[in-house]
């Protein structure tokens, strides 16, 4: 074997069938054996040694929202990568609701031109698919998905402004059929906006705008209108056939439509958010407000949500990374209506999903399957990545089961510098995020660099 690049050793390291104890041998940003000495050199370019740890594929976060371009007062690409790489995370994914929103291949070309030159980590792109001329042509520059979002804001304008989302069902329909022409998934935000506008209209005739208001506006009968919205959407890829990816996924009945699909064998899928598992408790809503907003979630949808976790129903996790400085959120303690709804999570949620594990409530490889592995077969980038085996991209998050942190202010590198998470104590943290072969985290460190990131489409 010609001289490594980099050799992992000594680690316990994930693969599909469990994880083994073996070395991980890197050559050329790829993976080229697995196994132990002597059937692998001692030595490399370099040489980590990661005894006592547990060696993770990079994370795949399919649901990012990078802010960049038209709100980089916000975010920008090379913030909210490094903040994915401290998290361990080595390909993110963002959404359209940027300015100018991808609906067209030349905003499109453009968004990833900058990207290029500005990532940290491995990126794609969702475009919109709200435009139907453009889809095919949007669909050759390499997206994973397109992205629909079935709400209009009211009371404000970001972060689901006009022109990337649908509220017409023939308009819908219309969207499966010519997403559902390229092959590519359809990611849809479920939301029925006309039930919303009845539920939302009495807490404003009652002058109430509160954060609680807004709360139980968004849970009102047990979630009714996002329930009724993934009926509409799990009936029309029924009719279409096409590939369905619901995001958000957090109620007992939109689980069960689910289930019933997945029966079926139909093409359906769907990711839950951290903010659902470990932030939208009602304690939460009362202390932290609109910096925990979104959405409450209930006490009974959350452990309907573990449930579908460890059950398999639950693919991915998509983060909902969406950060909003404090100016604007702070205007939702008055009017929540007026204050952009969601927060950073992109750098805490494996930490928290890590907390998790060594409380008993999921298993490593479970977390290992719905943070990596299973996106990267529904998105077809696998086995390019979300696994370590050779050929793959050599990109690895080495994991301390047993690193006890504080998550602070102090330490995020979103571009708002906070997190909602503020003072949580976890157990469990990556400490190295290795990309194609090189280290872009270190104990907390980014080490990448603009550039590193590369666009990764799905596979041929």
């Amino acid at each position: 074997m010609d001289k490594l690049d980099l050799l992992v050793r000594n680690g316990e390291v994930w693969t599909p069938g469990g994880f083994v104890e073996a070395d991980v041998a890197v050559s050329g940003g790829k993976i080229v054996a697995l196994g132990k000495p002597p059937v692998l050199p001692e030595t490399a370019g370099n040489v980590i040694d990661a005894k006592g740890k547990k060696v993770i594929p990079g994370l795949i976060d399919t649901h990012t929202h990078h802010r960049d371009p038209g709100f980089t007062h916000k975010e920008d690409i090379t913030t909210a990568t490094m903040a994915a790489a401290a998290g361990g995370v080595t390909f993110s994914v963002g959404m359209p609701n940027v300015n100018p929103p991808t609906t067209s291949v030349e905003h499109y070309r453009a968004l990833v031109a900058h990207h290029s030159k500005n990532a940290i980590v491995d990126f794609n792109h969702n475009p919109s698919g709200t435009v139907p001329r453009e889809v095919p042509g949007l669909a050759k520059e390499g997206p994973i998905a397109f992205k629909i979002f079935m709400v209009k804001d009211t009371g404000r304008d970001y972060p689901h402004m006009p022109g990337i989302g649908i509220n017409n069902n023939g308009e819908l329909f219309k969207c499966f059929e010519t997403v559902g022409a390229t092959g590519l998934p359809l990611m849809v935000h479920p939301h029925d906006q006309d039930l919303m506008d009845e539920i939302e209209g009495r807490y404003w005739k009652d002058e109430n705008r509160s954060p609680q208001a807004y709360a139980k506006a968004y849970r009102e009968h047990d979630g009714i209108i996002w329930d009724t919205a993934m009926a509409t959407l799990f009936r029309m890829q029924k009719a279409i056939g096409s590939k369905l990816h619901i995001l958000h996924m957090s109620t007992p009945e939109g689980l069960a439509m689910l289930r019933r699909a997945k029966d079926e064998g139909r093409p359906c899928s769907c990711e839950v958010n951290p903010w659902a598992m470990f932030l939208g408790t009602w304690e939460n809503v009362e202390k932290l407000g609109p910096y925990c907003l979104g959405f409450w979630v209930p006490p009974a949808h959350v452990d309907a949500l573990w449930e579908a976790i460890n059950d398999g129903t639950i693919d991915v996790i998509g983060t909902d990374h969406a950060p909003h400085t404090k100016e604007e959120k702070e205007k939702g303690w008055h009017d929540m209506w007026s204050c952009p709804g969601g927060e950073p999570q992109i750098q805490d949620y494996l930490r928290l999903f890590l907390t998790a594990v060594n409380e008993g409530k999921m298993t490593l490889d479970r977390l290992v399957r719905i943070s990596s592995y299973n996106a990267a077969k529904l998105f077809n980038v696998y086995p390019r990545k979300g696994v370590i085996q050779p050929g793959s991209d050599a990109d690895m998050v080495i994991i301390d089961m047993n690193k006890e942190e504080v998550i602070s202010n102090e330490t995020t590198y979103t571009k708002v510098g906070w997190t909602p998470y503020d003072g949580k104590k976890i157990k469990g943290a990556p400490i190295r995020t290795i990309l194609r072969g090189k280290t872009v985290m270190e104990d907390g460190k980014i080490t990448g660099k603009p550039g590193d990131g590369q666009l990764v489409s799905p596979l041929k």
